[in-house]
């Protein structure tokens, strides 16, 4: 799936890899019928979107980060397909393009503006000649982790609701696979805007004095997408997700007993603040053991022992 960065935003973000999720949902009236293969599709939906989001961990390339962000969420949408709530996983397809294109498209500008650089470990420190591109990669990385109030929070969150509130082995076995994931998520988005921007630069001299933001004309579609990011999730949740919508007409089928949205919804609030702390706890992670690395001296200590080292091999190796 490598390919020029403009068409890995095509096919990552809305095109070829998410139209597995699409045939399953407009298959849903054959799932349906199918306890045995809605329960596949769900452990092995929310396996992928752990197993992803810890390979994601440790990758060193930029656009490998967001790639295998893309397996993650996808593992998302198809075990919200296995717990029966397809216009969910549609919703979160549709999210997903606009942030996941905004990220691709924002890397695709950092690369070309350092003589097509992609390793994380020689960036570093470009914040003050790349703020365009920042800002582009900042509010990415949050829609990304389901920052409150921002697209991808709308979706994911009620993926994991919805999991929560089946009240059954699997739900519980999908929603905490699927709230580790979220961490991940965000320890790695944030990795990612930590060694790419703000933490010491570790790049060569003539990368830095040859260095320049996206023009105009990269940086208008950025902005565009931008919007959508912070706006289309709010705009288009009641729509698509809202009680008692119904904007995909007969061609999505539920069948009423695996139909629990009206739980979900009514939920205690703090079993639905779970997740957003995960997310929290993802990023001071990150913040701790990425941008606090060089300063802090326990943490060169702890990246020095063979467990650690160990677990680093581990996840960059796949």
């Amino acid at each position: 799936m490598e390919g020029p960065t403009p068409v890995s935003a095509l096919i990552h973000a809305a095109t070829l890899v998410v139209s597995g999720v699409f045939l399953i949902i407009r298959c849903s009236i054959i799932f349906e019928n199918s306890e045995t293969t809605l329960l596949i599709v769900a452990v092995f939906g929310c396996l992928t979107a752990f197993f992803a989001s810890t390979v994601g961990l440790y990758q060193n390339d930029l656009k490998r980060v967001i790639a295998y962000s893309t397996c993650s969420q996808l593992g998302y949408m198809v075990f919200a397909s296995g717990l029966s709530h397809y216009s969910i996983s549609l919703f979160h397809l549709a999210n997903h393009a606009v942030f996941k294109a905004l990220l691709f498209l924002s890397a695709g500008c950092i690369i070309h503006g350092l003589t097509d650089e992609q390793d994380l470990r020689k960036m570093g420190g470009i914040l003050k000649l790349f703020p365009l591109s920042y800002v582009m990669v900042l509010i990415g990385s949050l829609a990304l982790t389901g920052f409150p109030f921002l697209t991808g929070f709308y979706s994911k969150d009620c993926i994991l609701e919805i999991a929560l509130s089946k009240y059954s082995i699997i739900g519980n076995f999908c929603y905490y696979l699927g709230c580790s994931a979220a961490l991940c998520t965000a320890f790695y988005s944030f990795r990612l805007v930590f060694l790419t921007f703000i933490n010491k630069t570790n790049t060569y001299k003539i990368y830095i004095e040859h260095a320049h933001d996206a023009p105009i004309l990269m940086a208008l579609p950025l902005m565009i997408l931008s919007f959508g990011a912070i706006f289309y999730g709010y705009l288009s949740r009641d729509l698509v997700i809202g009680l008692g919508s119904n904007p995909f007409f007969n061609s999505v089928y539920t069948l009423s007993s695996n139909f629990n949205l009206i739980d979900a919804e009514f939920m205690p609030t703090i079993l639905k603040h779970i997740p957003l702390f995960f997310t929290l706890t993802g990023i001071f992670l990150s913040f701790f053991l990425i941008h606090c690395a060089g300063v802090c001296k326990q943490s060169i200590f702890l990246a020095k022992k063979d467990y650690f080292k160990n677990i680093y091999i581990f996840l960059n190796k796949k």
